[in-house]
């Protein structure tokens, strides 16, 4: 059973030092984000609580993310590498969870992956962010294009598995990819690597937020994880739900979420 966020204790908000976060549907709202939780971001970082993104989105953006964002890091393509960029030095330190050579013996076999959806399933397409993503493939079944049945979403899912790769659904597209790897275990690391912290240690002082499928992995790990409203149309696809929910969905329910955090 999921508590509204309001309720969440007064005596466990001073203990809370990092909020994790996806993207998609968590801090966006239609597509955007909305003024509120930009405020939010900023609002967060002035409190002393560290934000990092997790998101499926490509490294492209991620680069982005970690200069221009105020966070102190970003997880990407699924948990495929983190940055963080680092303003005094001006130095971004990018981790991958494959070599270079290993991303471009996958990127070989995931074509392969891609034509077989494109021809298998009418009205996906490859992701307009791919040209940008060095690790996986993403199939596009609702940002770009009309939404398509969960029936034809299992389908992309289950052509990923057939050829051995991993596949998530988010909100918006189905990300495959090859390595065992997941949003979790490069969050694990970031934290291991980059703050000198073992996660397990402070999970019950960090905070994730997430919508959907792919995020399940932290809902399942974080005892304080929140899901913004729209994580409901998930539900009966969720073995492992938050512990709390926003009223909002996305962007308004991400701001709920910070208000609560910084009052």
């Amino acid at each position: 059973m999921m508590k509204s966020i309001k309720d969440f204790p007064r005596k466990e908000k001073s203990s809370i030092t990092y909020l994790l976060t996806d993207i998609d549907d968590t801090i966006t709202h239609n597509g955007r984000i909305p003024a509120c939780a930009f405020k939010a971001l900023e609002d967060l970082d002035n409190a002393g609580i560290k934000i990092i993104p997790i998101t499926g989105r490509p490294a492209g953006w991620c680069d982005h993310i970690a200069r221009m964002w105020p966070v102190k890091g970003v997880v990407g393509e699924n948990g495929a590498f983190y940055f963080v960029y680092d303003p005094h030095s001006k130095k971004m330190i990018r981790r991958y969870f494959k070599t270079d050579q290993e991303r471009k013996q996958d990127h070989k076999k995931l074509e392969i992956i891609k034509q077989k959806i494109l021809q298998s399933i009418p009205g996906c397409v490859v992701s307009a962010d791919q040209p940008y993503r060095e690790a996986d493939l993403a199939i596009d079944f609702a940002e770009d294009v009309p939404s398509l049945s969960q029936i034809e979403i299992d389908r992309i899912v289950s052509i990923f598995e057939e050829y051995g790769a991993t596949a998530k659904v988010s909100s918006i597209h189905v990300n495959g990819w090859f390595g065992s790897y997941d949003k979790l275990s490069m969050t694990k690391t970031l934290f291991k690597e980059v703050f000198k912290i073992d996660l397990d240690t402070i999970k019950e002082n960090v905070i994730f937020s997430g919508d959907s499928p792919n995020d399940e992995p932290m809902f399942e790990y974080f005892p304080n994880a929140v899901g913004v409203s729209n994580v409901l149309e998930f539900c009966d696809r969720l073995v492992f739900k938050p512990a709390w929910i926003t009223k909002g969905k996305g962007g308004i329910g991400f701001a709920q979420l910070a208000k609560i955090l910084v009052q």
